[in-house]
């Protein structure tokens, strides 16, 4: 370099899978499905339930970490051109998984009440009336250009943003690690403390749900953490105590006995918890529950094995594909639910044909995505185990 300077070190990061990224990923698509079964009775036994943060930041922070070992490494290898092309082509694919999957969604809601005669009750239950009455042309071009998404579809949209932030922080970490999470911290800000969001309807003046410029800070805090931005914190016991105190001040906060007991005055202030904006707390909380998360799962995940972390590994490295069925099958317990009535034994058989949804869909899609159709009739193992390797699946 002409002007004397050393270039920044690349800093050491893990390109490897790791199997706390994929359970807990896995952990979270199951939560994230019995939050949106409507008037779910498990859903009060979920974590959003007993604190501030919930399974949107365990799919957010996953996300974020799978991201650094799919897509930062071909910025390192290929360099920015190609780094940025496999990122929007990322893009690409989640913006017609959005669409795909809130028309499929319209679709069944709308045969549903003609099917069994109850009028508009499931498309009103699902908030798109508008999409289907008067205003379905601006409706339609809004729904395309993103400038119309109603709530249940919103966490696509998030998440397409974020991954097109991607190239502007690989570029950023040009000027060393401290450029990137300085500039996430100042977008975050301004998201927060300003409101600065993107139009959800093009009849009023509703935001988008999740403010993707303000759930930037989680999704790259875990980008961070993978590339080496961040230091992994060490597992002690004052740490572990920290903790367990922050989780467990939250309670009574968060739960709804707690806020019932509580003094107005001591009611936390809503912007400080906000979803839309991701209020500061539901980080502070969120890092808390991770670490414990953490230090539970042992060095590099050694307290993680058996059937049912295999499962759930392999349920969250299909999670996309997870995730859109997940909605599907939300939707579907719904209308079985609203037919026949909030019973235990109903409301049991429907979460866990839901889970079995799940983990079947994950399978399959691994299955494919395995290509067992390119293994020769006579190969050897060795030829074997690489053709049937999920290679770089993180990022699903």
């Amino acid at each position: 370099m002409q002007d004397g300077s050393r270039p920044h070190p690349v800093p050491t990061r893990n390109t490897s899978r790791d199997v706390r990224l994929d359970f807990f990923r896995g952990l979270g698509m199951f939560i994230i499905f019995i939050a949106h079964v409507p008037r779910n009775p498990w859903n009060d036994w979920i974590p959003a339930r007993f604190g501030f943060s919930d399974a949107t930041e365990i799919f957010v922070f996953c996300s974020g970490m799978a991201s650094a070992i799919a897509f930062a490494g071909v910025f390192d290898r290929a360099g920015f051109a190609f780094g940025l092309a496999r990122v929007l082509y990322r893009c690409w694919q989640v913006y017609w998984c959005h669409i795909g999957l809130f028309l499929i969604c319209v679709t069944m809601m709308v045969a549903t009440d003609q099917f069994f005669g109850t009028g508009a009750q499931f498309v009103t239950s699902l908030n798109v009336g508008r999409f289907l009455g008067a205003d379905t042309e601006q409706a339609l071009f809004g729904l395309f250009t993103l400038t119309y998404v109603p709530n249940l579809f919103d966490i696509l949209p998030m998440y397409l943003v974020v991954l097109a932030l991607i190239p502007v922080i690989m570029a950023l970490s040009k000027l060393g690690p401290a450029a990137p999470l300085f500039f996430c911290a100042i977008l975050w800000g301004i998201a927060w403390h300003g409101g600065v969001n993107f139009p959800a309807e093009p009849w009023s003046d509703r935001p988008w749900f999740f403010n993707p410029l303000a759930w930037q800070a989680i999704f790259f805090t875990g980008f961070a953490f993978i590339r080496g931005w961040l230091p992994a914190p060490p597992i002690s016991r004052p740490l572990v105590i920290l903790a367990v105190a922050i989780v467990g001040l939250t309670v009574p906060f968060a739960h709804a006995w707690g806020i019932a007991a509580l003094p107005e005055t001591l009611v936390v202030p809503y912007r400080w918890i906000d979803k839309n904006n991701f209020g500061p707390l539901r980080y502070i909380h969120f890092l808390a529950l991770a670490y414990l998360a953490y230090a539970a799962a042992g060095e590099k995940g050694a307290n993680l094995h058996g059937p049912f972390v295999a499962m759930c590994c392999k349920v969250g490295q299909q999670s996309l594909a997870v995730f859109m069925s997940g909605i599907v099958f939300s939707l579907m317990g719904n209308i079985i639910l609203t037919l026949y009535e909030y019973t235990i034994p109903m409301v049991t058989a429907v979460n866990l044909a839901g889970f079995a949804g799940l983990i079947a869909v994950a399978y399959t899609v691994s299955w494919f995505k395995s290509k067992p159709w390119a293994i020769r009739r006579v190969s050897s193992p060795r030829e074997v185990r690489t053709a049937m390797s999920p290679g770089s699946q993180a990022a699903e």
